[in-house]
C-alpha cells in the first residue's frame, strides 16, 4: 500500500527559555492511501499538534513531513496553502463559516476562489454533496438556522469539494450529541470506503473504535497503536471495549 504521508522525527515546541517544551518530541508516523486513522490522548498529549504538523497547518521545528512525495517542511507558504486547499480537506469541532453567507455559499466559497468562471458547476457539485449527506433542503439557510450536526455536515461538504486525497478532522464529533456523532462517523466511513484517507483526532473511544488504526499519544510521543478490522456496523461494543482497555493499559 502506498504512503500518502510520511512524518519522520517531528519536533514541535512552544514557549521560550525555561518555559519551552516539546509538544511533539521526535514523532515518526506513516499514513497509507485510503487508511482510516484516529489519534487519541489526554489533553496536552500533542494529538492535535501532530495532526496540524502532518497537514502542514503548523510548521515544525525539525524533522520532515512528506505528503504525496512533497516535503511540506521545505516548501513556501503559498505552495503549502495551495496543497491544503486542493489536495486536503479539513473538518473542525466548530466549523468556521461566515455569518453573512448561507450554507451553500459557505460550502462553495473556497472552491470559487480557484475557479470563478465555473461558479454554476461548483454550485451543482456542492448541491450534490449536500444531498448525499442529507442537508439538500438547507442550502439557503443562514448558519444560525441549522443544528450543530447539520453544520458539521456542511463542513464535510466543503472539505470534499476539491476531491481531497485525505481528510483531517480535529474532534469532528466533539460538539455533537451521540446520534449526530454517529451520523457524522457514518458519512466519514462511507467517504473512506470510497478511497479517501481519513485522519481524526478524538477523545471518544466510541469514535476511535470506528477507525482501523488508533495512535495513542502521551507527552508528545506515540506510545502505542492498535489495529482493528474494517468496521462492519455490528461489532461496535467489542471494539469500544478493546479501545478503552488499551487506554487504561497505557494510562491515557
Amino acid at each position: 500500500m502506498n504512503k500518502i504521508i510520511n512524518g519522520d522525527s517531528i519536533v514541535k515546541s512552544f514557549g521560550e527559555g525555561v518555559e519551552q517544551r516539546n509538544v511533539l518530541d521526535g514523532v515518526s508516523v506513516e499514513i497509507n492511501e485510503g487508511e482510516f486513522v484516529s489519534i487519541m490522548g489526554s489533553s496536552g498529549s500533542g494529538k492535535s499538534t501532530l495532526m496540524f504538523a502532518l497537514s502542514g497547518m503548523d510548521r515544525i521545528d525539525s524533522g520532515t513531513v512528506v505528503f504525496d512525495n512533497k516535503d511540506l517542511s521545505a516548501i513556501g507558504e503559498k505552495q503549502l496553502s495551495d496543497i491544503r486547499r486542493t489536495e486536503m480537506g479539513f473538518i473542525f469541532q466548530q466549523p468556521t463559516m461566515l455569518k453573512n453567507l448561507n450554507i451553500l455559499d459557505n460550502i462553495i466559497l473556497p472552491s470559487i476562489k480557484d475557479n470563478r468562471k465555473n461558479t454554476e458547476t461548483i454550485a451543482q457539485k456542492a448541491k450534490s454533496l449536500m444531498k448525499r449527506v442529507g442537508i439538500s433542503e438547507l442550502e439557503k439557510r443562514d448558519i444560525t438556522q441549522v443544528s450543530g450536526g447539520q453544520l458539521q455536515r456542511a463542513g464535510i461538504c466543503r472539505a470534499l469539494m476539491n476531491n481531497p486525497k485525505i481528510i483531517f478532522g480535529d474532534e469532528p464529533t466533539g460538539a455533537l450529541n451521540s446520534k449526530s456523532a454517529q451520523e457524522i462517523m457514518d458519512i466519514l466511513s462511507e467517504i473512506n470506503t470510497e478511497g479517501t484517507a481519513v485522519m481524526i483526532v478524538t477523545h471518544d473511544a466510541k469514535v476511535a473504535a470506528r477507525t482501523e488504526r488508533i495512535l495513542f499519544m502521551r507527552d508528545g510521543k506515540i506510545v502505542s497503536e492498535m489495529k482493528l478490522p474494517k468496521f462492519n456496523g455490528l461489532d461496535i461494543e467489542d471494539r469500544v471495549e478493546k479501545v478503552t482497555s488499551k487506554m487504561l493499559e497505557i494510562g491515557i
